[in-house]
């Protein structure tokens, strides 16, 4: 009885290349990387935030304006409408936390992308392909969320605490004003980065939009709470201004968390 040869096909299986991580990693690579990438964004603020300081009493100026504009409406002399320094270094540590916090958002492309290079050796090839578009829409969404602290959400505590205090004459610390505007603007910039979050949950396959869905009620909850801590006013109007978005955020996480969850095949 004639036998015949089957032909053994030697060439890679590449069914599953697409499923293979990107690098394996030792201990001490990833401490090595991590490194690397603390490096680089430490020095990008730095450098952001040195040619910040040359413009910091400009930027001051600007985002100071939401209260100074408050106070000049109000002043009955030009000197009630003036901040004040309650210390000898005062005026100079002000303006190091401008520099600083400009420099933050400056070099927010930067920290961002850092923090993806440092995330990707873990992922699949694949989903090389989602590097350029989260990393645009993380700064995207950062700047989005400190300019609606700015423009929306701080102007209405400025007025509300400054109608609250109206019998009693304003003597404003620059510094403690810096402090409460920074803590909304980095509060609401961390809370609209909400959708990158759900993305990185869902894809790792431990977020579902059914789950969210389900969770709708809790989440609610969950938000008015977030915007009670970012926005410290006892009136539901002004947290709801904060909440609002942070739903419409909530739904469209909803949507991310549909598309790009793994599916069973």
């Amino acid at each position: 009885m004639s036998t015949v040869d089957t032909p053994i096909d030697d060439s890679p299986d590449t069914s599953d290349l697409g499923r293979e991580p990107l690098a394996e990693m030792s201990l001490i690579e990833h401490l090595t990387e991590l490194r690397h990438r603390l490096f680089v964004s430490v020095g990008a603020m730095l450098v952001a935030t040195i040619i910040c300081w040359f413009f910091s009493q400009q930027i001051y100026d600007f985002l100071s304006l939401p209260v100074t504009s408050v106070l000049e409406a109000n002043a009955q002399t030009p000197e009630d409408a003036r901040l004040a320094v309650l210390s000898l270094t005062e005026a100079f540590i002000v303006y190091l936390k401008v520099a600083a916090m400009a420099g933050l958002f400056v070099s927010s492309p930067v920290l961002l992308a850092q923090m993806w290079l440092f995330i990707a050796p873990g992922l699949y090839r694949r989903e090389r392909f989602y590097a350029l578009p989260v990393i645009v829409a993380s700064v995207i969404f950062f700047i989005a969320g400190a300019a609606f602290g700015y423009l929306i959400l701080f102007p209405v505590m400025a007025t509300f605490f400054l109608q609250l205090g109206s019998d009693f004459r304003p003597l404003l610390s620059v510094n403690l004003l810096l402090s409460f505007l920074m803590r909304t603007l980095l509060g609401c910039a961390v809370v609209f980065l909400w959708p990158v979050v759900v993305f990185f949950l869902a894809r790792m396959g431990m977020l579902t939009a059914g789950f969210m869905l389900r969770g709708f009620r809790y989440a609610i909850l969950i938000i008015f709470i977030i915007a009670a801590v970012v926005t410290p006013t006892p009136d539901m109007a002004t947290q709801s201004i904060l909440a609002a978005p942070m739903l419409g955020l909530y739904f469209l996480g909803i949507i991310i968390a549909w598309a790009v969850q793994p599916r069973d095949k």
